[in-house]
């Protein structure tokens, strides 16, 4: 079978060209025998994935018609706007399928709380034998390793731990903080300078870890500066 793959910056068609849109993806898709296909959405931001469920075409070309994910309910045996009635909506921001075309991938923007059902945000988020009962207090799904990191030193702020490197940190305040992070600086601009591979990307790494302890200190999440950058991406260039 021919692949049509999708473009790598995906552009959802108009209304008025998604049906034709869909069509001629689902030439290209292998759905179940009963016309179904898997569909993994993705966070747009930190990759995380948050939920897994079924499409067919009809649910595919309204996807792209309205930029909201629906789904196919298997045990309602109904098309499923994601959202409709709790609010969690989920905005399309991509769409790709795999090399066997027999799985979609769904970045999406997730309105509200989460993904799951039990108020989680994100259906993966047991990790133990016994399942509990999620919610938003459940843990949150693995994500991209900047976003891990922030999670660790937002926990070590929360819950102090004798001996951490970061407690000291946060104990000394901007003053603590704010010192390393020129200090660090300096180191990558002489890295740089040198053109070394390898302490370019260890002196980044470290200017990323006291940037994050800053953005702790001062109660900003990892997330809003991942959301400032998609926001600047495609803007107009400056001159």
């Amino acid at each position: 079978m021919d692949q049509k793959p999708l473009e790598a910056s995906f552009h959802p068609p108009g209304p008025d060209q998604a049906q034709q849109f869909a069509a001629e993806l689902g030439e290209n898709l292998r759905f179940n025998e009963v016309g179904l296909i898997p569909a993994v959405a993705q966070d747009w931001l930190d990759g995380a994935v948050l939920m897994v469920a079924w499409m067919n075409l009809e649910a595919i070309e309204r996807t792209l018609t309205t930029g909201e994910v629906h789904y196919w309910s298997r045990s309602r045996q109904e098309l499923w706007h994601k959202g409709a009635t709790s609010g969690q909506l989920q905005k399309l921001r991509g769409l790709r399928y795999d090399c066997d075309a027999d799985v979609l991938l769904l970045t999406i923007e997730q309105a509200g709380a989460g993904a799951c059902h039990t108020g989680a945000r994100s259906c993966f988020y047991e990790e133990g034998p016994q399942p509990s009962a999620g919610g938003p207090a459940a843990l949150p799904p693995p994500a991209d390793v900047c976003t891990e990191l922030a999670r660790v030193i937002e926990g070590r702020r929360d819950v102090p731990e004798p001996g951490s490197y970061t407690n000291k940190l946060l104990a000394g305040g901007d003053n603590a903080i704010l010192k390393k992070i020129g200090e660090e600086s300096a180191e990558f601009v002489m890295a740089c300078k040198d053109d070394n591979a390898a302490e370019i990307a260890g002196e980044a790494a470290d200017i990323v870890f006291h940037m994050q302890v800053a953005l702790a200190h001062h109660g900003v999440s990892w997330r809003q500066v991942q959301e400032v950058l998609a926001q600047r991406r495609g803007a107009p260039r400056r001159s």
